[in-house]
């Protein structure tokens, strides 16, 4: 698999520090050079994370000084997502074979490239080619600075206090990234959000060369460059089918046609990963129930809480007429709410067991999401920064809980494949949730109106999910 992340994860039976709190055991110290290396790698990440998010609420200002149109906001955020998860194995295993360490600065300087073409857009077209471009880069970072943690830090205490802290600034970075953009889109304009982190990728380029090791995997597993190739086109065909769709329809000979060359090429994909010597996805570990119904949980809650938020930030603006800068500060409560739930998450999973964690996780973001269909059309921001704020609680106990899930009973050496489906169903799911149901708050008569029709449906989607996993999984049989 592409990428090698062993880690000690929190569950009924080998609790470990939360990703947004951890406690690394008592003793542990780091030295000095192992704390640069773990802050190059750590600040890498954070600056992915971040990029997820610090666009978000500068949206609006952002259609209006490029001339996207609402309906093709959702682009803006497509755009980087498609490429970060449709490449993001491929490259994992390119720098198995070439070296993690030289990959990982070849992603950093195209992403502080691509961020720079961004800052700079003069029309949407070269502004979504720079995004696009930056979630290319974010496909090689992600991985490779993954792989470099988890080669660099021993497994044991050390290792478990590397992914702690990695952890924790990864949370805190689509918060900080939500706060972050409002301010710096009220005070300075929406290009400044990009600028920040052209400012982040040549400072993490300028130290990585000098302090990362170089390592690669010493069997140099095989490329699968046909899986690649045919699960990446076939998820850009059809989300491009199915986004064309929500706003012009299903009449159009061009939208069938993407969607049917989408699916041929998903099945396409299957057939080749069922016969490869080195699969990027494995298909009988996806055969073990904890694995299959985990990830389904995990790809629900990452696809509809992405377009809660993309929703709510055009409502907020929008309908009420809130600032970017006030339309962050409601999301960084979310962002607070949801470090508080990860403090609590490990608990919770060592007392219930994570099966029963993710199935009442997802019961609680759906219930949550669906109390944002009292939003009215002059008040709202109250009941939406509750609302959202506990549904993100839940959010979080869900993905803890579904990585715990689909690793947990995996043997050693099947691990890497574990833990890389769960970094592939997070990608996959950030992509898709707002190009298929995003769109359809800026297409659908009112925008008011297309955000409670998203809600309504983001909502059903997930308390379905929550009962089809608790089904799956066995909850109610046999003990969690």
């Amino acid at each position: 698999m592409a990428i090698d992340t062993p880690t000690t994860l929190p569950g009924p039976d080998n609790a470990a520090p939360s990703p947004t709190a951890p406690r690394p055991p008592a003793g542990v110290r780091l030295s000095g050079r192992a704390k640069l290396v773990l802050f190059v790698l750590c600040a890498a990440q954070f600056m992915v994370a971040l990029d997820f998010s610090v666009l978000n609420v500068a949206l609006p200002a952002l259609g209006e000084d490029l001339g996207l149109s609402r309906s093709a906001l959702q682009w803006a955020v497509t755009a980087f997502a498609l490429p970060s998860g449709g490449f993001l194995l491929l490259f994992g295993r390119i720098a198995d074979l070439f070296g993690r360490k030289k990959l990982f600065l070849t992603g950093l300087a195209l992403f502080g490239t691509a961020s720079l073409l961004a800052t700079l857009a003069w029309d949407p077209a070269s502004f979504l080619t720079g995004r696009a471009l930056q979630g290319l880069g974010a496909a090689v970072i992600v991985p490779t600075g993954m792989s470099l943690l988890t080669t660099t830090f021993p497994e044991g205490p050390l290792r478990d206090k590397a992914l702690g802290i990695s952890g924790t600034l990864l949370s805190l970075g689509f918060t900080i990234g939500m706060v972050l953009g409002g301010v710096m889109t009220d005070a300075l304009g929406w290009r400044s959000t990009m600028g920040l982190l052209v400012v982040f990728a040549v400072a993490v380029l300028a130290l990585a060369p000098r302090l990362l090791p170089e390592s690669r995997t010493p069997e140099r597993p095989r490329l699968d460059v046909p899986g690649a190739v045919t699960v990446t086109g076939g998820l850009l065909a059809v989300i491009y089918a199915l986004s064309t769709a929500a706003q012009r329809g299903f009449g159009g000979a061009d939208v069938w046609g993407t969607l049917l060359v989408g699916v041929a090429l998903l099945v396409a994909f299957v057939v080749i990963e069922s016969k490869a010597s080195a699969p990027l996805i494995s298909l009988p570990m996806l055969k073990r129930r904890t694995v299959a119904w985990g990830n389904l949980g995990g790809l629900v809650t990452f696809s509809m809480m992405s377009t809660v938020v993309f929703v709510l930030t055009l409502y907020l603006q929008e309908t009420l007429g809130l600032s970017s800068f006030e339309t962050g500060l409601i999301f960084g409560v979310q962002g607070l709410a949801s470090a508080v739930a990860g403090s609590y998450a490990a608990k919770l999973i060592g007392r219930f067991g994570a099966r029963r964690v993710l199935a009442g996780s997802l019961l609680g973001q759906g219930v949550f999401v669906a109390t944002l269909l009292g939003l009215g059309t002059h008040s709202g921001a109250l009941l939406a920064t509750v609302a959202v704020s506990l549904a993100s609680m839940c959010h979080l106990g869900a993905i803890i809980s579904y990585g715990v899930t689909v690793t947990s009973g995996v043997p050693d050496e099947e691990q890497g494949l574990a833990t890389g489906l769960v970094t592939t169903t997070q990608q996959v799911g950030l992509t898709i949730g707002i190009p298929l149901l995003g769109v359809l708050a800026t297409t659908r008569g009112s925008l008011f109106d297309g955000v409670r029709t998203v809600l309504l449906i983001d909502a059903v989607v997930v308390v379905a999910a929550a009962a089809l996993v608790a089904v799956g999984l066995g909850l109610g049989r046999e003990k969690a």
